[in-house]
């Protein structure tokens, strides 16, 4: 690992994904989490002060880079509920299937390499009745804004630790097994349009 992907990259993400308007939609769904949550990229823990502690009562927090997981145990360390960390990418989720009631994901899905299969562990390991939460950035409905999308996709994704703009996040939660139930959608404000384009609800199992 080099010192940009060491030292740089981690705190870069951590700014890019704790800005205002981000955090804004943070707020829109983690607050509706419910007993035992997985939140698959966990991230620096920018959710963690979102998550309501008379609904929640634990979090398995997944995040496969040791540097980034570091950043958010102090912020751990401070909420009234037990958070467990798992240190495997998106793809591998070490839970008994139908073991959690609540399935986080705020803005992950666009750096998961395998999302099919990182879908269909979601769904292996919520419970029926369970529900998803999401808050993803991806594919805008604009042509022009959806052809830079395409055409900076590569290099955006050497800069921020792979991550891609232009993935159809709704095709990709039904993909995986899920029903969207509720669906939101627009360009975040202040936020460059190739990357800001976000997609915000819920799903169910199928």
């Amino acid at each position: 690992m080099g010192l940009y992907e060491k030292h740089v990259l981690p705190r870069l993400i951590g700014a890019a994904c704790g800005t205002k308007p981000i955090l804004k939609q943070r707020e829109k769904v983690v607050p509706h989490c419910e007993g035992r949550v997985l939140e698959v990229g966990m991230g620096t823990g920018h959710n963690l002060g979102y998550y309501d502690p008379n609904k929640v009562d634990m979090v398995f927090g997944l995040e496969p880079a040791p540097d980034i997981v570091k950043r958010a145990k102090p912020l751990a360390e401070k909420v009234p509920f037990d958070v467990e960390f798992i240190d495997l990418p998106g793809e591998e989720i070490p839970l008994d299937d139908n073991s959690v009631d609540t399935v986080l994901l705020t803005y992950t899905l666009c750096t998961i390499p395998d999302t099919l299969k990182a879908m269909q562990n979601m769904r292996r390991v919520l419970k029926p009745g369970g529900k998803l939460l999401f808050s993803e950035h991806g594919s805008a409905p604009d042509a022009a804004v959806e052809k830079w999308q395409n055409r900076l996709n590569g290099v955006w994704g050497k800069l921020f630790g792979g991550c891609n703009i232009n993935r159809k996040i709704p095709t990709l939660i039904e993909e995986g097994g899920f029903n969207i139930t509720d669906l939101d959608e627009m360009y975040v404000p202040s936020t460059p349009k190739i990357a800001g384009y976000t997609y915000w609800g819920a799903a169910e199992i199928r």
